[in-house]
Formats: C-alpha cells, sequence, structure tokens
C-alpha cells in the first residue's frame, strides 16, 4: 500500500510533512511532492491548491507518477445542511460536481460519457476513515483544540456526518444558492471545490479513495468571517489526528 494524502491547505499539509520519516522532496508540475513513512505506512504527501482542475491533476500525479495505490483527502467545507456545524466533520459517501450542467446533451449533475451524476468513494477506507473521525472527537478533541478555540468556534459537542459532498469552483456563500442545491441534491450535508474530481480520476483510474472534510463554515454571507483563524486553529489539527489515526489503523489492519 502507498497511500497519497492530499491536502487542500497550507495549514494542514505543514503537520504533516513534520511528522513524516525520512521526507524526500520532489517538485513536480508546481507542487512539491513529499514522500516517505507516516506512522508506519509508505506515503506521498501533497498541497493540491484550491479548485476541481487542480485537485484532478494532484490526483492523477499522484497514481501515475508516484505510484500511489490509494488516495486520501482532506480539507474544510461549507455546510451543506441546516443539521451540520462549524466543527462537525464531513466523510464522503459520494460525491457530485454540483457545477456540471451539459444539458440538454446530458442530464444535469452527469459527467458526460461516464454516464455518472455521483461518484462513490471506497466503502472500506471511509469506514476507516469515518471511525478514527469519531475516535479523534471522543479522545482527542480537547487536548488538540484550546479551550479558547473551542469556546470561540463553539466546539462544545462536534458530530461525524456520511453523506453527499458536492465541488463546484465557487466559494459557496450565498443562502438561495445553497438552498437551491439542497432542493436539487438530497441528502447533501457539504459543500466545497475538490472531492468530486478527485473522486472521479479516482474511478476512473481504478484508485480507492476518501474524502474527508471539517466543516468551517455555514456556506453563506458570513462565509468568509475568521476563515483562516479557524483553518490554523482548527482545521489542521483535525486533520492531522485523524490522519494519524488512520494510519496507524492501517498499519496494523492492512485493507
Amino acid at each position: 500500500m502507498r497511500l497519497g494524502i492530499i491536502s487542500a491547505l497550507y495549514e494542514e499539509q505543514k503537520g504533516l510533512v513534520e511528522a513524516m520519516q525520512g521526507p524526500a522532496k520532489l517538485i513536480h508540475g508546481m507542487r512539491e511532492y513529499w514522500a516517505g513513512t507516516l506512522w508506519e505506512i509508505d506515503a506521498v504527501c501533497v498541497l493540491s491548491r484550491i479548485g476541481k482542475v487542480a485537485a484532478a491533476m494532484t490526483a492523477t500525479t499522484l497514481v501515475e507518477k508516484f505510484g500511489v495505490t490509494h488516495i486520501l483527502f482532506t480539507g474544510v467545507a461549507g455546510a451543506g445542511d441546516k443539521t451540520v456545524q462549524v466543527g462537525d466533520i464531513v466523510v464522503a459517501e459520494a460525491l457530485v460536481q454540483h457545477d456540471m450542467d451539459a444539458s440538454p446533451l446530458f442530464p444535469r449533475f452527469e459527467v458526460p460519457l461516464t454516464g455518472l451524476t455521483h461518484f462513490q468513494p471506497d466503502l472500506q477506507l471511509s469506514l476507516r476513515l469515518s471511525r478514527a473521525a469519531h475516535d479523534f472527537l471522543e479522545q482527542d478533541l480537547n487536548s488538540a483544540i484550546s479551550e479558547g478555540e473551542r469556546r470561540e468556534f463553539r466546539l462544545a459537542q462536534p458530530r461525524v456526518h456520511r453523506g453527499l459532498v458536492a465541488s463546484g469552483d465557487q466559494f459557496m456563500r450565498e443562502r438561495l444558492r445553497l438552498n437551491a442545491l439542497n432542493e436539487a441534491l438530497p441528502g447533501l450535508v457539504a459543500v466545497e471545490m475538490e472531492g468530486a474530481a478527485v473522486a472521479q480520476v479516482c474511478y476512473e483510474l481504478g484508485v480507492p479513495c476518501a474524502v474527508i472534510r471539517t466543516v468551517s463554515d455555514n456556506a453563506n454571507e458570513n462565509a468568509a468571517t475568521d476563515f483562516m483563524r479557524f483553518v490554523k486553529s482548527v482545521a489542521a489539527q483535525y486533520a492531522f489526528h485523524i490522519t494519524r489515526r488512520v494510519c496507524r489503523d492501517l498499519a496494523s489492519r492492512p485493507l
């Protein structure tokens, strides 16, 4: 097994690279790929940058150039449903590109020539990821996130959600647009900008993948408020600790 770990933001990537044993850096396609061992797992970490094209290019390179056998994508997302709160964790059960619309040639959301609107992440890897997220919230949250930050972002009882994640090349900041997506995509739990592109690449290349997101905002007009503070003090810690749990789990019980 060789695990490719894609992070959408630098703050998440930094902690993982620092934890890597024997890291070797290779620059390719304007990205830094770090290969080494993470908690006994052969891994390659990379910052994808933001957006579907950037994420798709990164995922393809991980498979074609670095020979990864599984891909894990970590990042932040906006809440896709009123029951999802800031600080909650979303593990994707399916992913859709919400800005894909080639109608009337193809149905809305369908990726042309695939026959698919929804791409499925790997079930076993996603279950491992979900379990690691639950264990993190139950056992590590209070030590990983300072009391002040937990109070600032109201992280009283964060939860783990599994469901539909929608990706598109827009930062979701309008409540009316989110409401329209909820009507068109039942079961939506999060909106972001990369996951479905990674899932499509992995589907076409036959590589298992999983996507986890920390909810950073409610995808409305206040979405940008304290965004980077949340990423640095909360989301980066979530990603680090959950990834560590997943790697240790995979090392002890390989897929």
